[in-house]
Order: C-alpha cells, then sequence, then structure tokens
C-alpha cells in the first residue's frame, strides 16, 4: 500500500473481503459493547466496573465511527471515504486501548491494597 493509497481523495470502493471485515469489526464492537454494559449493570460494585465502562466506552465509540466509516466509503462520498480516516481510527483505537490495558495491569495492585485494607479494619473497632 503506497502513501498515494492513504492520501487519495476520491478513494476506489472498498473491496468485498474488507467490507466484510469491518461490518464483522463493528458487530463485534456492538456485541462486546452490550455484554459490558450488561455486566456493568448486573453488579455495579464489581471490581472490574472501571475496566467495563471503559471497554464499554471503547466499544461504543468504535461502533458509530466504524459505521461512518463503512457509510463514507459506501456512497464514495470523496473526502470523507479517504483511508487516512482509517488510519486516524486505529490510531486512536490502539491509544484508547493502551489506557485500558494499564488499567488492567494496575487491578492486580489495586486488589491487593484493598484485601489489606478489609484485613487491617477487621481490627478496628
Amino acid at each position: 500500500m503506497s502513501f498515494k493509497f492513504w492520501l487519495n481523495l476520491r478513494p476506489e470502493p472498498l473491496t468485498p473481503f474488507f467490507e466484510k471485515i469491518l461490518i464483522a469489526f463493528i458487530i463485534l464492537s456492538l456485541v462486546i459493547f452490550i455484554s459490558a454494559h450488561f455486566f456493568k449493570k448486573k453488579d455495579k460494585k464489581l471490581f472490574y466496573a472501571k475496566f467495563l465502562d471503559s471497554m464499554a466506552s471503547l466499544c461504543l465509540a468504535n461502533f458509530f465511527i466504524g459505521l461512518l466509516l463503512l457509510f463514507f466509503t459506501y456512497e464514495m462520498i470523496p473526502f470523507l471515504s479517504s483511508r487516512f480516516w482509517f488510519l486516524f481510527w486505529a490510531t486512536g483505537l490502539l491509544i484508547w486501548l493502551y489506557f485500558i490495558i494499564k488499567k488492567i495491569v494496575a487491578l492486580p495492585k489495586i486488589s491487593k491494597q484493598i484485601k489489606e485494607e478489609r484485613e487491617f479494619k477487621k481490627y478496628i473497632p
């Protein structure tokens, strides 16, 4: 893929293969959003509630962005169907995932801290 491919303001339509991949990603984002939202609603005091909230936000945002990009490429709207929007989308997704993974890595430390706090409070009248 060349530099001209990514910066072309009037790109070719998506190939059926990549269109199906984009649709699958959009559906996957919706499914993950619904499941994360369901588990978060089920037990708000869940230890992983912040993680589930972050995942739900990520998936909902990517669902709508993916739908917009799919619509623009399907309708072949000149500037808005450009391929560099996919690069911006992927970059934003990776940055957001970095912060979510950072939260996941911090969870064992927080869990240990909560256990120590409970152990300490057990002896306080």
